[in-house]
């Protein structure tokens, strides 16, 4: 899991640029990818609970908040969690579990996906697991 906010960080490579008019945040320069999704949850519901195996996915809040939860496919150990918002942007490697809490006030994502996850493909790279949270 790797977390930042598009608002907020600064990288060397990924560019902020704000005026008068608003603020223009890179997400991705110069990766591939395969497949993009908006998706909108209602509040208070689960969604995850799986991994991939050969899937990278980024996901960027744009409204509302979430519990995302995670831990390595072969922990023995607790999932951890963290509360994503407006504007974080976190990465989900391939083997991670992931499972996500929508908030009280339900919420938006997009998810980019490097790997075959998408389209026809959306389910070939999904293996679901019991829930990893508490």
């Amino acid at each position: 899991m790797k977390l930042r906010n598009i608002f907020r960080d600064q990288h060397s490579i990924l560019q902020t640029h704000e005026d008068e008019r608003g603020i223009i945040s890179d997400i991705f320069y110069k990766s591939k990818i395969e497949h993009s999704a908006l998706i909108e949850s209602k509040p208070n519901v689960i969604r995850g609970n799986h991994y991939h195996k050969e899937t990278t996915q980024h996901m960027v809040m744009t409204q509302g908040s979430l519990e995302y939860w995670y831990k390595p496919f072969d922990s023995k150990e607790d999932a951890k969690s963290i509360i994503l918002v407006k504007g974080d942007y976190i990465t989900t490697p391939p083997f991670e579990i992931h499972a996500l809490k929508i908030g009280p006030e339900g919420n938006q994502f997009i998810v980019f996906s490097e790997g075959i996850r998408g389209g026809l493909d959306y389910e070939k790279d999904t293996y679901r697991v019991p829930s990893i949270i508490k």
